[in-house]
């Protein structure tokens, strides 16, 4: 009699309903993933290792080629029409908005007359994180990882600092590379001390190359003394311990010598521990992250290890370009540059995203059977199955017939010839095919203006086409929310490499708290949200926020700083009413954006008298209006 199997609730049993993943021992099956049961890899990742490759499977149109592998026999007869994709590409569209923007809090004060320093330290920041992201093809490298984080529930972002470009390098990873060490006590919502990045090598005759596996590790420790690049016995290249200092004159022979330490690293004589202060950081830091590259043999990988426990004496360590090893490489940095972006909230004390089509994929399922059988009904519709009876003059009873345009019979006494209609059959089945996909629709919560299959003709207002949107508003709101906080910590580490690289644009910056600004993502009604900054511009909210609101509802504003300086430039009559009230034409000068010079004080006029006045020099024996007038008489014209 055998045992009861038990059920297991985890980040990805929601596949257990698929006979290739979770078998009648609850495990994946070892034919179709292969990849997933390597004995490095931990008992703890064989199962989202295996989901991965079953969906993306589903992503590029391989479920049933997958599902054959692992022993369904029809199942190539399945067929697969990209619905699965196309839900990806929606979902990742949306959740990006139509256009991305890096944004400092305080950057648009900078606009306003004077700046403060904070406002200006901010639009300095904002200008070079732009700079960057231009630099390094931001938005190509989050579409990148967001179809990665859709599909498959989570996405890999690394960092390093380029001393060739002068920048930090931003690189996607798949996730199936991704091994974070995350112990039994650990909370799995807060970021893991050690984390590997590890792949296969397949063997390469042609270079004499066995199989081989890969590792990269990142690990936060406490900073150790300075070492250098060095051989061992075996001629393999290593990190090695620099020798101790000479000792000063007059110091005792039984006291240790210092440690070396790397410039600018502090020895405590009283604890032994080393510090360090880094250029983001107020106070000084114990903790440094360290770089290992390393490859192992497949063959010389023996015993009950797994990715975390390889044996390093077997490994070759990688030489970088400026010839440092990348064994325990000091990298002058607190923090792992590595940004782990999960699709959706993760459950509390847990690591991983859930993928978008995770809810969806038994209806995938029933979709692609469902148009399975409609390519089959449509054969028999256009191609009828048709039956003769009676005898057939000049031939044989029961001869197989050929059906093609232009054929005619000629049947015997009493014969007739009948044809199958499956039409109807065809019909119903197609109706069951756009049921399947309104249901999966549903239960992505795409509605049907997202996907762009609704007829605009039926919608029956634009009140009732904003209800339709509430479902997604809410999805994209939880998928942006577990976003928000990742993007930002990659701005973060950005300026922080800036400033540990030392680049001269960045002396004497301070880190900014930037983050990425989301695109508008649904219709958005233009002359509305014109209407709405019209009525309350310098009223209701400021002007930032209303060229802000133009932005965001797809007005072609590239800067809005910028945007803000032109309308200002431009405010002639508010400018004429601060002069009238202040009179002080170097405010209005700040207003517009330009310089005025205050003309010089102008002299008094000097008006002739009028006729029949009496001059006030009269009597004099000059005249100074002119040298030819004759004494006692006036100049001008008045005679």
């Amino acid at each position: 009699m055998g045992g009861l199997r038990s059920v297991i609730i985890h980040a990805w049993s929601w596949l257990n309903y698929k006979p290739i993943y979770s078998n009648d021992l609850g495990m994946p099956n070892r034919k179709a993933f292969p990849e997933s049961v390597a004995m490095w890899v931990p008992a703890e990742d064989e199962k989202r290792l295996a989901a991965y490759k079953l969906l993306a499977a589903y992503d590029q149109n391989q479920a049933a080629e997958l599902a054959e592998v692992g022993g369904d026999l029809h199942a190539r007869d399945r067929r697969e029409f990209g619905d699965p994709s196309m839900f990806v590409d929606t979902l990742m569209s949306h959740v990006l908005g139509r256009e991305q923007h890096i944004t400092v809090p305080g950057a648009e004060d900078d606009t306003e007359g004077e700046p403060t320093p904070e406002a200006a330290a901010a639009a300095r920041v904002q200008e070079l994180l732009e700079d960057w992201a231009e630099a390094e093809q931001l938005p190509m490298r989050m579409q990148q990882a967001e179809r990665k984080a859709v599909t498959l529930g989570d996405g890999v972002y690394r960092l390093a600092w380029d001393p060739g470009k002068k920048r930090p390098t931003l690189r996607v990873s798949d996730p199936g590379f991704y091994f974070p060490v995350i112990g039994e006590d650990d909370d799995g919502g807060e970021y893991p001390s050690r984390v590997h990045f590890a792949w296969e090598l397949p063997e390469d005759p042609k270079r004499g190359l066995k199989a081989r596996l890969r590792r990269i590790t990142y690990e936060l420790d406490w900073i150790r003394p300075a070492t250098a690049p060095g051989v061992d016995q075996s001629g393999r290249a290593v990190r090695a311990p620099l020798p101790p200092p000479e000792l000063e004159d007059g110091a005792a022979e039984a006291e240790l010598p210092s440690p070396p330490l790397t410039p600018g690293d502090t020895l405590n004589p009283d604890t032994g521990a080393i510090s360090r202060m880094y250029a983001w950081n107020d106070e000084p830091s114990y903790l440094t992250c360290y770089l290992t590259d390393a490859t192992w043999e497949l063959g010389d990988i023996k015993g009950p290890v797994d990715v975390d426990s390889l044996p390093e004496a077997k490994a070759t360590f990688a030489t970088r370009s400026d010839g440092e090893v990348l064994q325990r490489l000091d990298l002058l940095l607190d923090f792992i540059p590595v940004v782990h972006v999960p699709n959706t909230v993760p459950p509390a004390e847990e690591h991983w995203g859930q993928s978008s089509l995770a809810k969806v994929l038994q209806v995938f399922d029933e979709l692609a059977g469902a148009d399975t059988d409609s390519s089959r009904a449509s054969a028999t519709t256009g191609s009828p199955i048709i039956g003769i009876s009676g005898v057939q003059a000049g031939g044989r009873d029961g001869a197989q017939m050929d059906v093609a345009p232009g054929t005619a019979w000629n049947l015997g006494e009493n014969g007739h010839l009948t044809s199958i209609d499956t039409a109807p059959q065809l019909a119903g089945l197609r109706e069951h095919v756009h049921d399947l996909k309104d249901r999966a629709a549903n239960v992505a919560r795409l509605p049907a203006v997202a996907l762009g299959t609704l007829d605009p003709s039926k919608v029956p207002s634009g009140y009732a086409l904003q209800l339709s949107l509430g479902p997604l508003d809410s999805l994209i709101g939880g998928m942006r929310l577990a976003r928000d906080h990742k993007y930002a910590l990659l701005l973060r580490f950005v300026q922080r490499l800036y400033l540990a690289g030392q680049h001269p644009d960045w002396a004497g910056v301070t880190v900014q708290p930037a983050r990425i600004t989301w695109g508008p993502y649904t219709p958005t009604d233009k002359q509305s949200v014109l209407e709405q900054v019209t009525a309350g511009v310098d009223k209701v909210f400021s002007r930032e926020t209303a060229v802000r609101m133009l932005a965001e509802a797809g007005f072609p504003i590239d800067d809005v700083a910028a945007e803000i300086e032109r309308i200002e430039s431009r405010q002639f009559e508010q400018a004429k009413a601060l002069a009238d009230a202040t009179g002080d034409v170097k405010a209005v000068g700040d207003f517009l954006g330009i310089d005025i010079d205050e003309p010089d004080t102008p002299p008094a006029p000097q008006l002739p008298p009028a006729p029949g006045q009496q001059p006030e020099n009269e009597g004099d024996d000059t005249d100074p209006t002119s040298e030819n007038t004759p004494p006692g008489q006036t100049g001008g014209n008045t005679e």
